[in-house]
């Protein structure tokens, strides 16, 4: 299968995307179990391709914590087509069904393995597995959801996401603790209404895809390489925009589908969730502001010798999309007039 990996990649993007339309398409729970397998199987090459042993570590934790969701979920299927339950049974199986699927997706309480299996990932893989991985399992939990055990899982996510990240130096992982914090607010869209879930995970997958790539050219991976290191100021000026936005403050382009969130959680009276969602989005911009001030204001005069500047064509692209972020200014306009 590696072998096949390296020989073919378009290959193995086709038999992802026909996976997920499996599962998308199915009318059982089966054929939605078979698709999830499929993806399972598909992202194990595409995690372990490297050399590293902290690549083959992290596939291999990987393939164990999702092989145990997997046969979580195939159990409850099983046990739900051969018997015949009661509704208190049924509301049991619910649950773990929802509970294999949040496992899935690495959602509170079922996210012990994500920071960890980031942590051993390239930066290519960790865009995959933050955005990628996650829209399987949340359009199969909008088929069938519980709103009140949605509700304590999107709490422990934001809670979870938002303080994990305080005491942490990894760039990994403080993007990890970013996607789960995400990840809450992409689960309470899911209840309130497919469209703005599916906007939602577009802007925020535009967000981290410019991170990823970003720190991939960089070469960096701790908050320590950002002021050790001598970047140039239009590289300190796209962490600037690129942190805030993905920390959603106003008026740049992350802002807009949190707010969105923020209206209708407010039409619908969710004020306890709403004071939740807003103080744990002022603590993530906390340690996104730590970052860029580390990266901004502090810098080792034995590395001044030293100036980064990266040749790649690639840096043009992240140039326009970090400016394209600030088009929330224009949006922003548009819609308090």
């Amino acid at each position: 299968m590696y072998f096949s990996y390296n020989s073919n990649k378009m290959f193995f993007i086709f038999i992802l995307m026909m996976s997920m339309f499996i599962s998308f398409s199915s009318n059982s729970w089966f054929g939605c179990w078979i698709g999830l397998e499929f993806i399972l199987l598909l992202f194990i090459p595409i995690f372990s391709k490297s050399n590293n042993m902290m690549s083959s570590e992290a596939s291999l934790k990987y393939f164990l914590t999702l092989a145990i969701a997997s046969i979580n979920l195939l159990f409850c299927i099983i046990f739900k087509m051969i018997f015949f339950m009661n509704f208190e049974m049924n509301n049991i199986l619910s649950i773990m069904i929802k509970s294999s699927l949040l496992m899935k997706m690495g959602a509170a309480p079922f996210l012990f393995w994500f920071p960890h299996i980031v942590e051993g990932l390239s930066w290519i893989n960790n865009f995959i597995l933050m955005t990628w991985q996650k829209i399987t399992p949340m359009i199969l939990l909008s088929y069938y959801f519980n709103k009140n055990f949605l509700i304590f899982s999107i709490i422990l996510s934001i809670i979870i996401g938002s303080l994990g990240g305080l005491n942490q130096t990894s760039l990994r992982k403080i993007l990890a603790f970013s996607s789960i914090n995400n990840l809450g607010w992409m689960i309470s869209s899911i209840i309130i209404s497919e469209n703005l879930w599916l906007f939602y995970l577009m802007i925020y997958s535009f967000m981290i895809s410019i991170m990823t790539f970003l720190f991939y050219m960089l070469n960096s991976f701790f908050i320590n390489q950002l002021f050790i290191t001598n970047m140039k100021s239009l590289i300190k000026i796209n962490l600037l925009i690129n942190f805030l936005s993905l920390g959603g403050l106003p008026p740049f382009i992350g802002f807009f589908p949190k707010w969105i969130m923020i209206n209708f959680l407010m039409l619908n009276k969710y004020y306890l969730l709403n004071f939740i969602f807003i103080m744990m989005s002022l603590i993530m911009l906390f340690f996104y502001i730590r970052i860029i001030y580390s990266s901004f204001m502090l810098n080792y005069y034995e590395m001044k010798w030293y100036k980064i500047n990266i040749k790649n064509k690639f840096i043009y692209i992240i140039n326009f999309l970090s400016m394209f972020s600030i088009l929330g200014i224009i949006l922003s306009t548009m819609f308090f007039l």
